[in-house]
């Protein structure tokens, strides 16, 4: 077996543990920073939405040898008080987006831009978004998005319980925020493949989520019943239980991710993949640390506010008392009892000692008994 499989199975059996629960005020504190931040970098520089959110034009040159940098200002001069953003393709090509065009401003945009690039313009495929068709996306997202929610939470109350249902819209709504907050610190652009990444991470980190909850749920069965251990005590194990598992999970769906959007999107200049997989790689990672360190704990706080779980706390905690009082007495009379033995073998040694005297002197000199030698 190796190393790893060695210690996801010392951990399964409870052998070893990290006591996730005990920390999880750390956690909590960790995630609100993030965050924070994530809301702050969402409300001072705000999402890029793409053109089929906000409208406009799409221009796609042939192979040129013009930088990103100087085509994006010949597309900025070509179209006065327009923003442009200018993506590198595979095989050299550009692509040129242009928010706010319609489709009388769009012919000369695209001639202009043909001559600055010293290109054909029947080379210069155009693409035009309206504002209504972005609008439509935006609403169909949210509303996907709301059904999605509501389906979780129906989901997860009848097959588990509703406190493990809020705890895992909140690790939900944890994971989605961190990821707009990424998008909106990095510059992204917002586009529908966007869109797909944070319904596709949604699924993997309740998957991730419902994992912890079903070993929780099994081992929690009939809690009650018992003295041994608290509710927190055995959320705590079942995350150790699953750990790596969920850990090598997380790992080999990361792997894929990051050569899509390091080589795909950083080196290939492949832009829809920029917009998917920076949304699955920082949703995943996300969504995996708050399967563990978010949701199960949430749970454990909701469970042991319950009056029988605050009973059982007290049941454990009397037992262990007692427990620890009797092995304390009983080391005590092990003390007690070396003491008294030891008192024993020095008495004995003593009087061994005190015949030794006398029976030597009951003899004379060299042994030999004294007396009158006749």
């Amino acid at each position: 077996m190796s190393k790893l499989g060695n210690i996801g199975a010392r951990l399964y059996r409870g052998e070893v543990g990290y006591d996730f629960i005990g920390k999880r005020k750390i956690w909590y504190g960790v995630s609100i920073l993030i965050t924070i931040t994530a809301i702050v970098g969402l409300a001072v520089r705000g999402l890029n939405f793409g053109i089929e959110f906000s409208g406009g034009a799409v221009f796609t040159t042939p192979n040129t040898s013009v930088s990103t940098s100087e085509a994006q200002h010949h597309a900025e001069s070509a179209a006065p008080g327009h923003q442009a953003t200018v993506q590198k393709l595979g095989g050299g090509a550009l692509r040129i987006q242009i928010s706010g065009l319609d489709t009388k401003q769009s012919l000369p945009v695209q001639e202009e831009i043909a001559k600055d690039l010293n290109v054909p313009v029947k080379d210069v495929n155009t693409q035009l978004v309206g504002p209504s068709w972005g609008e439509q996306i935006a609403n169909k997202a949210w509303l996907g998005l709301g059904i999605f929610m509501v389906l979780v939470v129906l989901y997860l109350a009848i097959a588990f319980e509703w406190r493990m249902a809020v705890a895992a819209l909140v690790a939900l709504i944890h994971d989605l925020t961190i990821t707009v907050g990424v998008y909106a610190l990095v510059g992204f652009e917002v586009t529908p493949g966007t869109v797909i990444g944070l319904l596709t991470i949604l699924g993997y980190s309740l998957y991730d989520t419902v994992v912890v909850f079903d070993s929780l749920k099994e081992a929690s069965k009939d809690i009650t019943k018992q003295s041994r251990f608290t509710y927190s005590e055995i959320a705590n194990r079942s995350i150790n239980g699953t750990l790596v598992r969920s850990i090598n999970t997380t790992v080999v769906a990361l792997l894929p991710v990051a050569g899509l959007l390091f080589v795909g999107g950083g080196v290939l200049g492949a832009g829809m993949l920029n917009d998917i997989s920076l949304a699955l790689f920082v949703g995943l990672a996300a969504g995996a640390y708050s399967s563990i360190f978010i949701a199960t704990p949430l749970v454990a706080d909701l469970k042991n506010g319950e009056p029988e779980m605050k009973a059982l706390a007290k049941r454990v905690a009397a037992k262990r008392a007692s427990a620890a009082a009797k092995e304390a007495a009983r080391q005590e009379e092990g003390g007690a009892g070396e003491a008294e033995g030891a008192e024993d073998d020095a008495e004995g040694a003593a009087v061994v000692g005190q015949r030794g005297q006398t029976d030597t002197r009951g003899r004379g000199r060299g042994g030999r008994p004294s007396g009158r030698r006749r």
